[in-house]
């Protein structure tokens, strides 16, 4: 099986029913999504699952419309493309608390702060994985309004009509990213339109506040464009700072599936999100790609540098190697040479940081051409052996592992060299 990656591609902006709907496209299962909805036991709400069209482009639509009186629904569905989460958002926090006493005598207004919405969640049947998922993303929107209002975290109060759009959002988004499998998530740079939107407390500027806070504490890379109003919704950019695993694309992939998912706003570039499931590809496996770290040592001791280079290997380094260098005034020195893919550079960096006398590493990324191998399990008459066999052209190579062949000599009290060969030979 290969990694699943999903590729969100933010040309639009991203809001939770454009994410939602983008992965209903993909395939996510309509049917478990509902169930996990109703488990949540919020009913103040209906889901309408349908199709739309974005300039010309054929993309699924998401709503949540909510059991309000008529003004109420009216206002709901105007700016369910201002905030699909947004501007409930602000009105959830402390502006109501002034005049919530007036609105409990209308309808019986809920305020739930993010503990209440944690329990919500912790009390449904969805799985572990969306549990976890949905209060991450939660906790990100919290701090972000908190920080945007100036109040505690606990004080941040998801009034009704917000909370109950969020709270669906967040977990349809999470339980449609444990639907699909999902192990990766790159998220493309977040576009964002300029100007002005009207909240509840005023008129305020785009990116709003919140969604400010949530670029700055998860450092996602956004866009300004000339488009004229709120691309990014607070739930929208939680979403893709909770989700985001990797900061870029592979350098090769195959798009193996795409789910497009419809903004509810109309801009002169179509309003939608697109949601890729990508495959990276590995080009002709004896073309490789590994990095490469190095860094001159001239006054670290010979135990020291030998502690390293172990640290270095259970670290997950593929080689470590010193080579023996003068440094200037004509000091001998070491220079620490290692080998690692990618994801492990920041490890290695820390281990070489904290263990040594290095104040400076230099990298880069180089090809390599490495045999196709495999390991196998050889019966030989000393019994099991494992053995690297490596490929070239017609030719196959055969390497006894070291540690085999020494636990062999020791047992039997026989020289390394005539092991050696003799499981060589009988492999041929």
């Amino acid at each position: 099986m290969y990694k699943k990656t999903l590729y969100l591609e933010c040309f639009s902006g991203i809001s939770g029913d454009m994410t939602v709907a983008s992965l209903l496209d993909l395939g996510a299962d309509e049917k478990i999504l509902r169930q996990a909805l109703d488990s949540l036991k919020v009913d103040e709400y209906d889901i309408k699952i349908g199709r739309t069209q974005k300039c010309g482009i054929d993309a699924c639509d998401f709503d949540v419309i909510l059991h309000q009186d008529e003004h109420h629904h009216h206002h709901h569905d105007h700016s369910h493309d201002h905030e699909h989460d947004h501007d409930h958002h602000h009105h959830h926090s402390h502006e109501h608390h002034s005049h919530e006493h007036d609105h409990e005598h209308h309808h019986d207004h809920v305020h739930r702060n993010v503990y209440d919405i944690y329990k919500i969640i912790e009390e449904s049947e969805i799985s572990h994985r969306a549990k976890e998922i949905s209060k991450n993303i939660f906790d990100i929107v919290a701090k972000a309004e908190s920080k945007a209002h100036g109040i505690d975290i606990e004080k941040v109060h998801f009034h009704e009509v917000g909370a109950v759009d969020s709270i669906v959002d967040i977990v349809a988004t999470a339980v449609c990213i444990d639907n699909l499998n999902i192990d990766e998530v790159v998220v493309s740079k977040l576009y964002e339109g300029s100007g002005h939107v009207r909240c509840q407390h005023g008129i305020i500027p785009v990116p709003v506040p919140a969604v400010t806070n949530i670029v700055i504490d998860n450092s996602l890379p956004i866009k300004i464009t000339d488009a004229k109003g709120e691309m990014i919704t607070p739930t929208g950019a939680a979403i893709a700072a909770a989700l985001k695993t990797r900061d870029s694309l592979p350098e090769n992939y195959k798009i193996r599936k795409v789910g497009i998912g419809a903004g509810k706003k109309d801009f002169e570039r179509a309003n939608i999100l697109r949601a890729f499931i990508i495959e990276e590809v590995h080009p002709n496996a004896d073309n490789d790609e590994i990095w490469v770290l190095e860094t001159n040592l001239d006054d670290c001791t010979g135990e020291n540098l030998g502690f390293t280079m172990e640290k270095l290997i259970e670290g997950g380094a593929r080689d470590v190697f010193y080579t023996p260098i003068f440094m200037k005034k004509n000091r001998p020195a070491y220079k620490l040479s290692i080998l690692c893919e990618e994801d492990k550079i920041k490890s290695m960096e820390s281990i070489i940081f904290k263990n040594t006398t290095s104040i400076g590493i230099r990298k880069y990324r180089t090809n390599r051409t490495i045999l196709k191998r495999e390991t196998i399990n050889a019966n030989t008459k000393y019994g099991e052996v494992n053995v690297k066999v490596c490929y070239f052209e017609n030719d196959k190579y055969y390497y006894p592992e070291y540690e085999d062949v020494k636990n062999i000599c020791d047992k039997l009290g026989l020289s390394f060299k005539i092991v050696y060969d003799e499981i060589k030979i009988s492999l041929k």
